[in-house]
């Protein structure tokens, strides 16, 4: 195969006056959503967002990329170690790099399976690779990419990004045409910028 049509496009990313705003998932459980994360939140809804337009999706398998994962858990539980030398079993259990896409699962239903992929020196253009690479071997037709980072604690200081805000997206990767869908080829894919933001700007217009 000599590229992959990306469609259905679904965004999320909280309004610049609160980079720290949470998707409130109203279609799902209270209980449930009460403790999520803004990561693993921004993914559920845009995973939702996704299969309200193509709910035939819900077949496919996820591929979830994400460059800091829970870090804001993480960061939660860092601090309890110093300060109390403890890690509540809760918390923990909900800081995992597979948290996002496993509620994600949970909450939608979904049972065809997922992945995961931490890209090296925040390189986005390596997780599309890694993830499109079932569908340009042929061993998939299609599957839902999911990207997502959530707001880096004020704590970091100078190692938090420049633009500090929460942002997630997700979308059908295929080897199939569809309507809408925009092609890229494996010579292109190569060259697909490091930024997520980027690539969605280009593959959502």
């Amino acid at each position: 195969m000599n590229g992959i049509y990306i469609s259905n496009v679904h965004g999320w990313k909280p309004s610049a006056e609160n980079p720290k705003e949470k998707p409130k998932l109203e279609f799902a459980d209270p209980l449930f959503k009460r403790r999520l994360s803004q990561l693993t939140r921004m993914t559920v809804q845009v995973l939702h967002d996704l299969l309200q337009e193509v709910p035939e999706a819900a077949s496919c398998k996820q591929v979830f990329v994400s460059f800091r994962g829970e870090i804001e858990r993480e960061f939660s539980i860092n601090r309890g170690l110093i300060e109390d030398s403890e890690i509540l079993p809760a918390g923990f259990s909900l800081s995992v790099f597979n948290t996002p896409v496993a509620a994600a699962t949970i909450s939608l239903g979904l049972k065809a399976g997922y992945s995961v992929i931490y890209p090296s020196k925040e390189n986005f253009n390596s997780a599309l690779l890694g993830a499109a690479a079932p569908v340009l071997c042929g061993s998939e037709k299609k599957l839902i990419f999911v990207y997502a980072d959530e707001y880096v604690p004020d704590e970091y200081g100078a190692l938090c990004p420049e633009e500090n805000t929460g942002f997630a997206f997700a979308c059908i990767i295929s080897s199939e045409n569809v309507s809408g869908a925009k092609f890229i080829g494996t010579e292109e894919i190569q060259k697909v910028s490091v930024c997520p933001a980027d690539f969605y700007n280009k593959v959502s217009v």
